[in-house]
């Protein structure tokens, strides 16, 4: 690899240039009549190191994916397209959720929200009086 290279490829690899970075997390949002379910694969994070909030309509997860420390972190690094540290995604979701049943698992490194959605239009029966 020629010096010049090798400096370009250090400088995108150096850890304090990744440290002042946010990672974003990818997501899938689908939604039923009855909830909105948000999954990540978010490998390698414990669930004491998240942040789920839920306002009005937007939903926010937030993290941290430690970097371990091992026999490779004394070796030179050739590519790395892992983030590692803090990471965040805000999610506006496309309906009104109830924030009271909001539910969030953590099983085998995929995170899974379920919102359970308002009723939106919901016809209001009339009680005839008349006919009592």
């Amino acid at each position: 690899m020629s010096p010049l290279r090798e400096h370009i490829q250090n400088d995108f690899t150096d850890a304090s240039w990744f440290a002042q970075n946010e990672g974003q997390l990818s997501v899938d949002v689908m939604e039923t009549a009855r909830e909105i379910v948000v999954r990540s694969a978010i490998a390698g994070v414990n669930a004491e190191d998240l942040d789920i909030t839920l306002h009005e309509d937007t939903l926010t997860i937030r993290g941290t994916r430690a970097h371990e420390i091992s026999e490779f972190a004394r070796g030179k690094t050739h590519v790395q397209e892992c983030h590692w540290g803090a990471f965040s995604r805000s999610i506006i979701l496309p309906s009104h959720v109830d924030p009271n049943s909001v539910d969030a698992v953590l099983k085998k490194g995929v995170l899974l929200i379920r919102l359970k959605k308002i009723e939106q239009d919901k016809p209001i029966s009339i009680l005839d009086l008349d006919d009592l």
